[in-house]
């Protein structure tokens, strides 16, 4: 038994075309498999993760509360630092979460999780600055923000790294 995240099309729509409901509980019959060619309804730990496979930029996205349970599928992907995730033989949505619940969750997580939310989801100009506060301006928070939500940077591809992001200034000097 798992309580987590699922995220969802506006209307609770998921990748595959099914609506979902509030309150009901889903089944899958068959060997439960985790990814794309897998069995099971997917769910994660972490909020953050939901962001995986949605486009939290770009798409109309519903976050929901979810509890999964009977056979469990549990799924690590170290290469890009998703853990805890989940493909569950049963599937009960218990809630959607209102935007005021998705940041205030965020704000109480730790520091890793905060900066892969930035990096996946649309925040405005108010809520990005709950997060530079909680942080202190930290320089890291800062320059996710800089590159993810307002699209001000440049990545050093060789390194692939977020810790290498450059941000461009006016100037068009990197720093």
């Amino acid at each position: 038994m798992i309580v987590g995240y699922k995220c969802f099309n506006k209307g609770l729509i998921n990748k595959y075309g099914i609506v979902f409901e509030v309150g009901k509980c889903y089944h899958v019959d068959g060997e439960i498999k985790f990814g794309d060619k897998g069995n099971g309804f997917h769910m994660c730990l972490n909020l953050e993760d939901t962001l995986r496979y949605f486009d939290g930029f770009n798409e109309e996205i519903e976050i929901c509360e979810v509890y999964g349970f009977g056979k469990v599928r549990e799924f690590f992907d170290d290469y890009n630092e998703y853990y805890n995730l989940y493909s569950c033989e049963y599937l009960l949505v218990l809630r959607v979460l209102d935007r005021e619940e998705i940041i205030k969750i965020m704000l109480e997580s730790n520091y890793h999780n905060t900066i892969r939310f930035i990096q996946g989801f649309k925040l405005t100009n108010s809520e990005l600055e709950l997060f530079k506060r909680k942080y202190n301006n930290d320089k890291m928070i800062f320059n996710t923000i800089k590159c993810y939500q307002k699209q001000d940077c440049v990545v050093n591809e060789e390194e692939n790294d977020l810790s290498l992001v450059k941000i461009r200034k006016t100037s068009n000097n990197v720093e």
